[in-house]
């Protein structure tokens, strides 16, 4: 046996089972004695205590303090024989741009634009299969909140800080955040391998998505849009004025109403290889279905490759001893051997 190794070490607090069954007996001993002398006249207690081995009783408890003992050992999963083990984990890189302009606070879907995209997100981490997923914030710029990252604990972090106020500059540049997606995520230049699922309501703002689309179809990067909001009427965006009363966003005294482009959403996907438009309007939609089906069945790259040590687990040899000792233990006569011939 060489390097032993406990898989699970915190069982080993079990091992308090054995001073408080080893007092259970103690006291078990105790009470039989003061019984017999109780209900038992001297004569007859002499004779009793004759017939009866107490070094056999203590045998019998020892026999089950071991047992216990034993299986305390094999609950820590015992191992040794360590030999080394290749573990590869493949996956592919997903850029989550997610809209944070004004615009993202309009109602239409509940509770509004922004927070249901959020909730999908979350949805979306629920489902994911090793993949690293990158965050991206825009509005009138852009800004990599979480970088490519498998740490899913530490990307909810990131996303549930996100709001419109994450962003200082207004409006809405999708080419920008695409442009600085490629620039600064997807920046080892390696093709295929690559999704961008943008979150947003389409308007944008002359900052040429199309075109940023282009390029990264060109570098083998697939867009996966979502479309929100209502195409037709629009929607008003809700904000509260400085008495923080609740009104609605004014432009040199207009009330302003956002639709969804999804025109310009059309042309983007259709710019990279693969890519799907999804309009999903003021409907709802299912982010972790929509990555199953379009991500998680798609190529896959090593995105990882460590060697760790795979130890034999033998927990079965602890048990076996147990079992055998609470085997043996019935079969084992509190009497002395002298009243058996």
């Amino acid at each position: 046996m060489n390097e032993m190794h406990l898989g699970s070490p915190e069982m080993l607090y079990l091992l308090w089972l054995l001073p408080f069954l080893a007092g259970i007996y103690l006291y078990r001993f105790h009470k039989k004695d003061e019984a017999l002398k109780k209900f038992a006249e001297i004569p007859l207690l002499k004779h009793i205590n004759a017939a009866v081995s107490r070094g056999r009783q203590w045998g019998k408890g020892v026999l089950v303090l071991f047992a216990v003992l034993f299986i305390v050992a094999s609950l820590t999963r015992p191992q040794w024989n360590p030999r080394p083990e290749k573990i590869e984990r493949k996956g592919r890189d997903v850029a989550i741009l997610l809209d944070v302009s004004k615009s993202m606070l309009a109602e239409d879907l509940k509770p509004n634009r922004l927070e249901r995209s959020k909730l999908a997100i979350q949805d979306l981490l629920d489902r994911l299969q090793g993949d690293r997923v990158a965050l991206i914030a825009f509005a009138g710029n852009a800004a990599v909140k979480c970088p490519l990252t498998q740490d899913y604990g530490f990307f909810r972090l990131m996303l549930n800080d996100i709001g419109v106020e994450s962003i200082e500059r207004g409006g809405t540049h999708i080419g920008d955040a695409l442009r600085k997606t490629l620039d600064e995520v997807f920046s080892d230049r390696l093709k295929r391998f690559k999704d961008v699922i943008l979150i947003t309501d389409g308007e944008d703002h002359d900052s040429f998505p199309v075109e940023a689309a282009k390029e990264a179809g060109e570098r083998g990067i697939r867009i996966i849009a979502i479309g929100l909001g209502d195409e037709k009427e629009g929607q008003r965006i809700p904000i509260l004025n400085e008495k923080g009363e609740r009104t609605f966003l004014r432009y040199h005294g207009q009330e302003v109403w956002t639709k969804l482009d999804a025109e310009t959403l059309r042309k983007m996907v259709d710019a990279t290889p693969g890519g799907r438009y999804l309009n999903v309007a003021t409907g709802t939609f299912d982010l972790g279905s929509i990555y199953e089906k379009l991500v998680a069945g798609a190529e896959k790259t090593q995105l990882e490759s460590v060697t760790i040590k795979r130890y034999e687990e033998k927990f079965q040899i602890f048990l076996a001893v147990a079992l055998v000792l609470l085997f043996l233990e019935p079969w084992i006569s509190e009497r002395r051997r002298e009243d058996h011939k």
